[in-house]
């Protein structure tokens, strides 16, 4: 049956025989096929015969049909059974026309270039192109095959898919290069900054320790003024409140609280340093550092930060002070005085 495809096809729509009628010359071709033939000789007629002349699409033979045409043509009934058989039993090599269902694809499209059945020939899309058989269709594609081969640029594709490959390379190695100079670029940049910013704090450190070794001192003498300044107070306000003391010994404490005023007033209240911090961070940094490039980076100044006095005491200021502080020592004990006086004579009344 496999053998058979070629011998069932009609020579006119290279179709598998479709309801086959035969001639009186014995070829056999589908009836539609035969009607478009009958109908082509009928145009090209001025009038319409009495029998209808058709002519053999193989031999050209003319056979004359009466007036209903090929339907006088007997059935080809021996073929047509073979057909039918063919279509059910039968597993045809070649593919089948998606668009016609059961009609094998056994004709070569040459415009195209592809597989066509009978039907895409003679109604479908195909229809008036140019066609070839398989076989021939097959040893002409393998020949242009081999030359289309031929002309594939293999050794050139090659050649410049190796120096693709070698360039790659090269240039992944000068990203690669231009990594690390760009890494020690930028670690020299930090290290020159972590030291400057060192240098820098350090200066500030230093600051900071004279202004600890010039201030806590005088804190602490102020505190322990006005820690006596206290005790004073509280000594005084225990003498005032004994009621029935000898008058002796109430002298003798009174000679006691002088003294120790005194010795109070005695003592040099120191000035306020008043020390000036120089240069300012921000105001130095404003100056020498904001226009300082990454090649003169290295040669970043450094300030020296010192403590210095505003020069706004002089000597004759301190001495004024000086006595304002004793004047109000001797104030403050002239008043404590007079209180304890005023309370004995009130007790003596």
């Amino acid at each position: 049956m496999e053998n058979l495809e070629e011998d069932l096809t009609c020579s006119v729509c290279y179709a598998l025989f479709s309801d086959p009628r035969v001639l009186p010359c014995s070829h056999t071709f589908c009836k539609s096929c035969l009607d478009n033939v009958l109908q082509l000789s009928v145009i090209t007629s001025i009038w319409r015969p009495l029998r209808l002349p058709l002519k053999c699409p193989n031999c050209r033979s003319v056979t004359e049909l009466p007036s209903n045409g090929v339907d006088a043509l007997p059935v080809n009934v021996c073929l047509r059974a073979i057909v039918e058989k063919y279509q059910r039993d039968g597993r045809p090599r070649s593919p089948v026309c998606p668009e016609h269902p059961g009609q094998p694809l056994n004709v070569y499209c040459v415009q195209d270039r592809e597989l066509i059945c009978g039907f895409c020939l003679t109604v479908g899309r195909h229809r008036g192109h140019a066609i070839d058989d398989l076989q021939s269709a097959y040893v002409k594609e393998r020949a242009a095959a081999v030359q289309l081969l031929g002309g594939l640029r293999g050794e050139e594709i090659s050649s410049l898919a190796e120096h693709l490959r070698q360039e790659k390379v090269q240039s992944e190695s000068v990203v690669q290069e231009d990594r690390k100079a760009v890494a020690h670029f930028f670690d020299d940049l930090e290290l020159i900054l972590a030291e400057k910013r060192d240098r820098f704090m350090r200066a500030l450190n230093g600051a900071s320790v004279l202004l600890v070794e010039t201030y806590d001192p005088l804190i602490e003498q102020m505190e322990e003024l006005q820690a006596e300044e206290t005790a004073l107070i509280s000594l005084s306000s225990s003498i005032e409140e004994e009621e029935e003391e000898e008058p002796l010994v109430y002298l003798e404490k009174v000679h006691q609280l002088r003294a120790r005023v005194n010795t109070l007033n005695q003592i040099v209240l120191p000035q306020l340093p008043g020390l000036h911090i120089t240069p300012r961070a921000e105001e130095f940094i404003e100056e020498h550092w904001t226009r300082v490039t990454i090649r003169e980076l290295q040669d970043g100044p450094i300030p020296d930060i010192s403590c210095c006095h505003p020069h706004r005491h002089s000597v004759k200021s301190a001495q004024k002070q000086h006595e304002k502080s004793r004047l109000w020592c001797s104030s403050v004990f002239l008043v404590l005085f007079v209180l304890v006086l005023r309370s004995k004579e009130s007790m003596q009344d």
